[in-house]
């Protein structure tokens, strides 16, 4: 009791009110400048796409790295800037920083590799966001490209995040022009020439109406003698992403366009023979 009452408790209610007023304010202008940072740097490469003619892919690719660095800056400041409310030598966390920056480069190695493979997955240019990519096993568009991880969106709807130091190769589907090619079979007994002219005059039909094709679509010929078909190939090059929609539409009109001509597709048949009993 004697203990308590020795405490100056208006000077420590002061002391404490003062404290909590400047983690307040701290507060206040680290919200209120990470806000601003986040637009600026947005508006700042809004301009620089427009003006250097830059993609939108590698737009965003290099905001959000700049929105990543920015945050990790931000946050840092604030510590320090916490610590020297409570009046803890700044110095002292800046000389711990070093330490602990120190143990990364040599007990987490991984991280090192992941930060200098980012670096050069940007700086090389070899993927931006949007792009149609196949990385460490995985398909599917780049949704953020960071200096620790790539995030990949699968065709099924799953976020891959991938160590940047795991991406060993590279296979990016959106850079020029995609191959569009439809194999179709047609019997033995039918007429190749024939089904050659007609698949042209429906290619040379879709050609007019899909902006999408950049060149043909080509029958090619006959591409290879199967047990049942013969095996007609079509090929066709189109802007980025729309191949899949471009074989579709050649699939469809080939199979009507046959249909309409009394041209047999083969299919698989049965015949069920019956043994009755004498």
């Amino acid at each position: 009791m004697e203990f308590l009452e020795n405490i100056n408790w208006s000077a420590l209610m002061t002391s404490a009110g003062i404290i909590i007023l400047k983690l307040i304010g701290i507060i206040i202008v680290f919200l209120i400048v990470k806000a601003v940072g986040n637009k600026v740097i947005k508006k700042m490469f809004d301009r620089i796409q427009q003006r250097d003619n830059i993609s939108p892919g590698r737009s965003l690719t290099l905001q959000s790295l700049s929105l990543n660095v920015f945050s990790y800056v931000l946050i840092f400041i604030f510590v320090v800037m916490v610590f020297q409310v409570f009046e803890y030598d700044a110095t002292a966390l800046l000389a711990g920083a070093g330490v602990i920056g120190l143990a990364i480069g040599f007990g987490a190695q991984g991280l090192v590799s992941d930060v200098v493979t980012g670096f050069f997955l940007l700086l090389e240019k070899q993927i931006d966001v949007g792009d149609y990519v196949t990385v460490a096993g995985f398909d599917g568009i780049v949704e953020q490209v960071g200096l620790r991880t790539t995030q990949i969106r699968g065709f099924d709807g799953t976020l891959h995040y991938v160590p940047n130091r795991e991406i060993t190769n590279v296979s990016n589907h959106s850079r020029g022009n995609m191959r569009a090619l439809v194999d179709i079979g047609i019997s033995y007994d039918d007429n190749i020439d024939k089904a050659i002219a007609i698949l042209q005059s429906v290619c040379d039909q879709i050609a007019a109406e899909d902006e999408n094709i950049v060149d043909g679509p080509n029958v090619l010929g006959v591409q290879a003698l199967g047990s049942s078909d013969v095996v007609i190939r079509v090929l066709a090059k189109t802007e980025n992403m729309q191949q899949w929609a471009v074989e579709r539409k050649l699939r469809k009109a080939m199979k009507e366009a046959f249909d309409a001509n009394g041209i047999e597709i083969p299919f698989p048949h049965q015949v069920y023979i019956e043994k009755k009993s004498e």
